[in-house]
């Protein structure tokens, strides 16, 4: 398949200049100045690259690429213009982006090596950026199985919330939403630091050290700390940082954020966790919900409306899926748990609703050939597949 590239000027006779010169090579579009250009690339993009002229009326060349960067990151943007003075060649090169800048007029050997030069440009950028996000999706894939076998109670808990923020977030049209399930699954990866008595004792409401509340205080810190270094993952770190702070600016962390200014993932997540321990509690979520209004202190209103309107769960009516109960020796990869796992002893090991994995798998097996479990297990039956779960 041939490369896409798009040509934008002002005249007309050059872009059909273009057109003869490369159609055997590359897949060329062409666009009567700016504006054309922009709608070219919404409708008909993405292109390999972009090659635009500079004195173009309306919009130049560089407004024109400032604005193709928005819309399209990835495509190599290139410069021809007549004008060789250096200060437009610079702010080009600074406000565009530009990968390459060309004087009027180019030779057709010479814009053929420049186009050759910007589609590998751009199946580089292309393949980094593959191997970023393949990368970034192990990493956090690796993450979140570490906390569901060193806590899988927290794991447990930190599913369900996963669910309620994508619903508050898609209530809110905070987009991409992705950012913000993250933001729920890893807000307590911090736990993984923390020895396992000190979180036992704070899950249970047991008295504890001021060393032992300090550590529990800092996980959102230290749960930050460990995600800030990858890459991407820098607004869902500052999201888990601010969980625990106030509206009105107070709580951890002690700065000068309030209102508004704290990240708005991290103002639904401090009305999340409190909503699930004041259910936990005994309350209904209709009145946990009732009481976390009166605090306009601590949460942020527009977020306790959202949660009312899109939290809503009629137990009595919900669908149950359907289950069965097997042995360990049956458990299979992707099979989903209906009920939580404990070893003979009565530890929890692990807690419903996690698909089996392989790590989940080998933890199983290693804890039956120590200790024991307990069985039969439940498992969720899916009738997706043609009746197998």
């Amino acid at each position: 398949m041939s490369e896409r590239i798009l040509f934008v000027d002002d005249d007309a006779n050059i872009l059909s200049a273009y057109q003869r010169h490369l159609r055997k090579q590359y897949d060329i579009d062409t666009a009567l100045g700016g504006e054309a250009g922009l709608q070219m690339i919404e409708n008909k993009g993405p292109y390999s690259v972009i090659v635009t002229d500079m004195g173009m009326p309306g919009m130049n060349g560089v407004q024109f690429l400032t604005r193709a960067k928005g819309l399209a990151p990835d495509t190599v943007r290139m410069m021809l213009t007549g004008n060789a003075d250096l200060r437009t060649a610079v702010e080009a090169l600074h406000r565009g982006n530009i990968f390459r800048y060309l004087v009027k007029p180019a030779p057709p050997e010479s814009m053929a090596l420049a186009l050759e030069a910007g589609v590998r440009q751009y199946h580089l950028i292309n393949a980094e950026r593959d191997l970023l996000e393949k990368t970034l999706q192990g990493s956090i894939r690796v993450m979140i199985e570490i906390l569901s076998v060193v806590n899988p109670e927290s794991f447990g808990r930190v599913q369900s919330l996963k669910q309620q923020m994508r619903a508050v977030a898609q209530y809110l049209k905070l987009e991409p939403y992705w950012k913000f399930e993250l933001g729920a699954l890893l807000s307590q990866i911090g736990l993984v630091t923390v020895p396992a008595f000190v979180v036992r004792k704070s899950q249970m409401k047991q008295e504890m050290t001021e060393a032992e509340q300090n550590l529990i205080r800092r996980v959102p810190e230290i749960s930050r700390n460990l995600l800030s270094n990858i890459p991407r993952l820098e607004p869902v770190a500052e999201m888990i940082y601010y969980q625990k702070k106030n509206y009105d600016g107070t709580g951890f962390p002690k700065d000068s954020l309030a209102r508004h200014d704290i990240p708005v993932g991290a103002r639904i997540l401090r009305v999340l966790h409190d909503l699930a321990y004041l259910e936990a509690s005994g309350l209904s979520r209709t009145q946990a919900l009732a009481a976390m209004g009166q605090r306009v202190d601590w949460y942020d209103n527009t977020i306790i409306e959202a949660c009312t309107f899109c939290l809503h769960v009629d137990t009595e009516t919900e669908e149950r899926v359907p289950s069965r109960m097997v042995m360990v020796a049956e458990l299979r990869l992707g099979q989903k748990l209906a009920s939580d796992i404990y070893t003979c002893d009565g530890t929890l090991l692990i807690s419903s609703g996690h698909k089996i994995s392989e790590t989940l798998l080998e933890k199983i097996r290693n804890f039956m050939g120590i200790s024991g479990i307990q069985e039969p297990i439940e498992i969720e039956v899916r009738e997706d597949h043609g009746g197998k779960e």
